[in-house]
């Protein structure tokens, strides 16, 4: 799709009206070569599912992994597949933590795929509901698999909290992953620094979140630091953590959330930027290792699969 060149003007205020954005147009993608950098896509990010897969080589052969099991096996295949993938290439999973929107209950079915699932010893006494008849392993904070090597760090969230996870490849890449994240601290930041690509969450705007007809024990929730980042504090986090390639947005709320809010506030990252959506998996990121870049003052931005061109301080 041609970029297109959006106009200056000032950013405006959202309003609680505002009517929630299109889908963007669906596209197939082409299968990736085998010899391609290794490369992350969010199958679908969101409240009503999360599931995102990362591909790499090591020794000549191909590995896949998924990031969270929030959507069901039979659309977890179809979405792979859209992405020239098996589910049976799978080599594993890694869970952020058990909410019914990061580990579908059709993965207990006896018919589902089955791969090892990896995730957090807080976690692993309260999977035998949501993960039952998972072939499930504990880690604490560090895990070895092939051509990859996993830091975990536990966030706020809620009574147990969520992994956020630095990976990083035999390659030398480097990737960083958190959603879920109540608040930012400083063993956040330093935990991520400077990865190559960064997915991090961007759930709310504030004034839509006041704004909606939620419950007041949801809005405490969601912004009372044990529960969701909004736009404003992803964006601090993300020019703190400074990612070298490309940064992600997860996890934005249909009700109280926008992409080009999202995108607005983020408009000071110095990388490319993608968000993600509940409808349809973002184009293949590829995770290169490079030095910290120059400054871009128009990074390339994309909302689902629609690239354009976004210049700061301007409503995408």
């Amino acid at each position: 799709m041609t970029p297109t060149r959006l106009p200056r003007r000032q950013p405006t205020p959202p309003r609680a009206t505002d009517a929630p954005e299109p889908v963007m147009e669906r596209r197939i993608i082409e299968p990736i070569s085998p010899t391609a950098h290794p490369w992350i896509s969010v199958l679908a990010s969101g409240s009503s599912g999360n599931c995102s897969v990362i591909v790499w080589q090591d020794d000549h052969r191909t590995h896949a992994a998924l990031i969270d099991l929030g959507l069901s096996p039979r659309r977890t295949t179809r979405l792979l597949a859209s992405l020239g993938l098996s589910i049976d290439a799978v080599s594993f999973a890694l869970l952020t933590h058990l909410d019914s929107d990061h580990i579908h209950p059709g993965w207990s079915g006896p018919r589902s795929p089955r791969f090892p699932v990896h995730l957090h010893e807080s976690h692993a006494a309260r999977a035998s509901g949501p993960a039952r008849g998972l072939d499930l392993h504990a880690f604490s904070d560090r895990l070895t698999l092939p051509g990859l090597h996993a830091d975990a760090m536990l966030v706020s969230h809620d009574e147990l909290g969520a992994s956020s996870f630095r990976l990083r490849f035999a390659s030398g890449e480097h990737l960083g992953f958190a959603t879920d994240v109540g608040r930012v601290t400083a063993e956040l930041i330093d935990h991520l620094l400077g990865v190559d690509v960064l997915a991090l969450e961007s759930n709310y705007c504030p004034i839509l979140e006041h704004a909606s007809s939620r419950p007041d024990f949801l809005k405490r929730r969601i912004m009372g630091g044990s529960g969701h980042l909004s736009n404003e504090e992803s964006a601090r986090a993300a020019r703190a953590i400074g990612p070298r390639e490309h940064l992600i947005l997860l996890h934005l709320s249909r009700e109280c959330n926008r992409p080009s809010i999202a995108l607005e506030r983020h408009a000071a990252i110095d990388c490319p930027v993608t968000v993600s959506t509940h409808a349809e998996p973002t184009l293949p990121i590829h995770i290169r290792r490079s030095p910290r870049p120059p400054h871009h003052p128009q990074p390339v931005v994309r909302v689902g699969r629609q690239s354009m061109l976004f210049a700061h301080g301007v409503r995408a």
